[in-house]
């Protein structure tokens, strides 16, 4: 009975009473900031990056605050195939995991064109021509020939069919088509191997052979512009060619896929760039 008397008094006392409570609450506290912090944390918890590409910066927004994410603007390019304003390109990428609230930035299509100058490409080689468009930001077209004396020789430009002064401003991407001379002892070439490589390359290599792209035909798997750069020749008509049986300004058609398993087996090493 005096054992029994002795821990109630123990329990009884104040101190002791204090003691327990302040551990009870401290108990409380700390677990509900535990909770606290997982709620808004979101612990172990990763959200999704959505594909905002091609969208308007206000759709790409609401859809960003939809998952729980913002964006902001913070750059800008011009990309001439593309709507004005659309988004280009995101970073974090899309699928790729994020915490809440992350900010997702936005490079943008610039709403006006890039302008650049139109150089003097008269009495320019034609390959001469190509590097100085290039450097321009300017897109070779056709290549047309007449009849002159010295082959490849830059007689005329022209955009939309009609001849473009030099000095001209113009949109970056324009395409310019070149009148060059064709010396008839000098007119035939042969058609280049541009299977498995990528779309501008390809397209390069055949104005480089003097002869003009017909069309790109591009299949099911090329589905934006990004698609269609990446993309390479898995056939192309007519067939390549070492014997110089192609007249200058020939054209050639070429068929494109980012689809690998569609490339000829022989040009695996090429597609993929070992």
């Amino acid at each position: 009975m005096a054992v029994k008397d002795n821990k109630s008094g123990i329990l009884g006392n104040w101190i002791v009473k204090n003691l327990l409570a302040a551990l009870i609450i401290m108990i409380v506290l700390i677990a509900g900031a535990v909770i606290f912090l997982n709620i808004v944390t979101k612990h172990n918890q990763e959200l999704i990056v959505p594909d905002l590409s091609n969208m308007s910066v206000e759709e790409a927004a609401g859809v960003a605050s939809s998952e729980g994410m913002r964006v902001e603007v913070v750059d800008s390019v011009y990309v001439k195939r593309m709507k004005k304003g659309a988004v280009y390109r995101q970073n974090p990428s899309a699928g790729s995991k994020v915490k809440d609230g992350r900010r997702i930035a936005l490079t943008i299509n610039a709403l006006n064109a890039k302008k650049v100058t139109m150089p003097n490409l008269i009495g320019y080689s034609m390959r001469q021509a190509m590097a100085e468009l290039q450097s321009r930001g300017l897109v070779l077209g056709r290549l047309i020939y007449v009849q002159d004396m010295a082959t490849n020789n830059v007689l005329r430009q022209l955009m939309r069919n009609r001849e473009i002064d030099p000095g001209t401003q113009i949109e970056s991407e324009s395409v310019i088509d070149l009148v060059v001379g064709l010396n008839s002892s000098d007119s035939r070439t042969y058609v280049p191997d541009v299977l498995g490589l990528r779309n501008l390359s390809a397209v390069d290599a055949v104005h480089s052979s003097s002869l003009n792209v017909n069309r790109l035909r591009f299949d099911a798997t090329v589905k934006n512009y990004d698609d269609s750069l990446a993309a390479v020749v898995y056939k192309q008509t007519p067939e390549p060619s070492d014997s110089l049986y192609a007249r200058k300004g020939d054209e050639v058609t070429l068929y494109l896929t980012i689809d690998e398993n569609k490339v000829p087996q022989r040009l695996e090493k090429k597609y993929s760039g070992k």
